[in-house]
């Protein structure tokens, strides 16, 4: 049974907004019931919850997005009907979403994104290049940023996820909103990024600032919430504030009791070399890299961001040209010129980006799962129907997906149902060599179980699984070997088990000059 519902007391009794009675249905879906809460100025509400809890859709009434729900929503002690993200932004509740994409217009500069607000509501027909470039320049100093002229002048869609998110927040951070909610906003920041927006909403906070803050890290929340509220099946199950109980709060969201921690302790043994690197150059000036897989293992290849991750990822699944590395596939000669010709030798891919290489948008889960194996599922060059949703079920089942069928749009799905049909369409491939760049990002510690343990039985049973991640809980919990890569070069190749968590992140750490240790 989960805690019962209690928090502390707030600073300010006078809620900045609360939910009486909240609801949402999608169809004949019930997706919230009932959602009595209040968020409070000068504090900072961690929402927790499984993927399909109902988090995205709680976020989607107060900001507006779902205007159909039922039940009252005060701010500042009014009732209003948010019936759209510019009347909730009028009340001052400002929303960064998860898909950060979503946020971004392409073609207009980073600086006109940044003052995107003026240029929508100013009634200017235009607007001068040195005023956009001052107020980015004013967004920007609130998160201690400072980009260069040549960066605020490019197209905004060339920023990388981890720009991108920065930008939307700084704008997000322009008004004086009443309630700031974040989605996963560390999902794509290096750990430096993230602890400065760290200190960024604590000063927010102290000024009076409330803040909905949605993470899947339980070590993000208990360094930054000062209470938690967790949802499970559309309801509310936990409300509580320091000292945060985090067996409860996992119960609350799992409804079971379970264990915090799944670190390796028994790897699996190392069978034959699948994949062979040699002379790979990952990032312009790096020192030529060489690695080894073997079958029968998980291997961990931890790095932060520019380390040279995805690089190696995309070298390896033939996304980008080998150039003038060596690679090798079961000992023959291995140079793959796409995707397809990889995932024709037994190479699958799971790709850091969901958004832009996961899912193709207006999909069906099950064309989405049936896309890879379509020679499987046709006969005589027609698709059949119930063979596409069979695998699609098959995946469901596997990974917990939350859908009311195989039917489902895949956009319609939380980002962690999400990860889950895209990781599970490429495990059931039966791929020889199956390489995961970032497959826990934005999914709960359920799902996260779930994927690595559908990446463990495929290495035991006798396939290559390498998972790449900045983080080292999740490389912790999954892999046999870790190897940690900083700026494109092998610093640190242990087996599970041999050091430390201490010594793994004085690797991910480590200076330039740092010799390959092995342990």
């Amino acid at each position: 049974m989960t805690s019962p519902l209690s928090h502390a007391a707030p600073a300010d009794d006078t809620p900045v907004v609360r939910l009486s009675g909240v609801g949402v249905r999608f169809g004949t879906h019930q997706v919230l019931r009932d959602v009595a809460l209040a968020l409070y100025p000068g504090s900072i509400t961690a929402l927790l919850g499984t993927n399909g809890a109902g988090k995205s859709t709680l976020i989607g009434a107060i900001s507006g997005a779902n205007p159909g729900y039922t039940g009252d929503i005060a701010v500042g002690g009014t009732t209003l009907r948010l019936t759209s993200p510019a009347r909730a932004r009028r009340a001052g509740v400002e929303t960064v979403h998860q898909r950060i994409a979503d946020g971004i217009v392409p073609g207009l500069s980073v600086a006109d994104n940044l003052a995107l607000t003026d240029l929508a509501t100013g009634g200017h027909r235009l607007v001068r290049r040195s005023a956009s470039e001052r107020v980015a320049r004013a967004a920007l100093a609130r998160l201690g940023l400072s980009w260069s002229d040549e960066v605020l002048r490019a197209d905004a869609a060339r920023l990388g996820t981890s720009d991108a998110q920065l930008l939307v927040l700084a704008r997000a951070l322009r008004s004086t909103p009443r309630l700031l909610i974040l989605d996963e906003p560390t999902s794509a920041l290096t750990a430096a990024e993230a602890d400065r927006l760290f200190d960024v909403l604590r000063v927010l906070r102290d000024e009076g600032l409330s803040i909905l803050f949605v993470s899947h890290r339980f070590g993000e929340i208990e360094r930054l919430a000062d209470r938690i509220v967790v949802l499970r099946d559309g309801r509310l199950e936990l409300d509580a504030g320091r000292p945060f109980d985090w067996h409860a709060a996992l119960e609350a969201m799992l409804g079971v009791p379970t264990e915090l921690q799944q670190h390796i302790t028994e790897p699996l043994p190392a069978g034959a070399e699948v994949l062979g690197v040699d002379g790979a150059v990952l990032l312009p000036g790096s020192e030529p890299l060489d690695l080894a897989v073997a079958a029968g293992q998980v291997t961990g290849i931890l790095g932060l961001l520019g380390a040279g991750k995805t690089e190696l990822a995309e070298l390896v699944a033939g996304v980008r040209p080998v150039g003038e590395a060596r690679l090798q596939l079961d000992g023959g000669p291995y140079r793959p010129g796409s995707p397809a010709a990889a995932q024709a030798a037994g190479v699958v891919l799971v790709p850091e980006d969901r958004q832009r290489q996961g899912i193709q948008p207006g999909w069906s889960i099950a064309h989405t799962v049936g896309l890879p194996v379509l020679r499987q599922i046709s006969r005589w060059g027609v698709m059949s129907s119930a063979r596409e949703r069979a695998a699609a079920d098959d995946v469901i089942e596997a990974y917990g997906v939350v859908a009311p069928s195989a039917e489902t749009r895949v956009d319609d799905l939380s980002g962690g149902n999400q990860q889950k049909v895209v990781v599970g369409r490429w495990l059931r491939t039966d791929p020889r060599l199956a390489v995961l760049d970032e497959p826990f990002r934005g999914v709960d510690i359920g799902a996260r179980r779930r994927i690595g343990d559908a990446a463990r039985e495929r290495a035991a049973r006798g396939a290559a699984v390498v998972v790449l991640s900045s983080d080292v809980d999740e490389i912790l919990d999954v892999a046999d070997r870790i190897i940690v890569l900083v700026s494109g070069r092998i610093v640190l190749d242990t087996p599970a088990g041999v050091l430390d968590r201490a010594r793994i992140v004085a690797a991910l750490l480590d200076d330039p000059g740092h010799r390959k240790e092995t342990a």
